[in-house]
């Protein structure tokens, strides 16, 4: 379940445990054509970067081009926790970040290992994001949706953020 408190307070640190969490999330370059695509998120907290493992052959790699910007869509395991990052996107095998992320999932993706000639990585420096934690509660969202129907409030089953990096 999404925490309300922490959306509001700690959104930053909710994004990146969100992240954390995912398997994969879609990612998509602003402007290449092509539509978005499952991506497994590599995050560095540090330095506000999501790395993603990638073939040098992929649509999405040839797209990138200096200067491109991408989209990262997050949704939570439980459904409760939806988010967008947005930043510029580059190629960079990072042999660091490589090592430091590189696991039996991805092995089974590069027949040559971590020196497989179609090996790459892709990172996307993460400039702001929105996010959007509504309550998994049947009950307060019933009593929210009834108490909108009866006044003029809207329905309050959740907190909308901005965040700059």
């Amino acid at each position: 379940m999404a925490d309300l408190k922490m959306a509001e307070s700690d959104s930053k640190t909710q994004l990146f445990d969100e992240i954390d969490d995912i398997h994969a999330g879609m990612l998509g370059v602003e402007g290449s054509g092509l539509h978005m695509q499952p991506m497994a998120p590599q995050l560095d907290r540090d330095t506000n970067t999501i790395w993603f493992f990638a073939k040098k052959s992929a649509e999405m790699v040839e797209a990138i081009k200096p200067g491109s910007h991408a989209h990262f869509c997050v949704i939570g395991e439980d459904h409760d926790y939806h988010a967008c990052v947005a930043g510029p996107i580059s190629v960079n095998l990072d042999t660091a970040k490589r090592d430091q992320y590189w696991n039996s999932v991805v092995e089974a993706w590069f027949e040559g290992g971590k020196d497989d000639p179609q090996l790459t990585m892709l990172a996307l420096k993460m400039s702001d994001a929105k996010i959007w934690a509504s309550t998994d509660s049947k009950l307060k969202f019933g009593w929210e949706i009834a108490k909108a129907n009866l006044t003029d409030d809207d329905p309050h089953v959740g907190v909308t953020k901005e965040i700059r990096f």
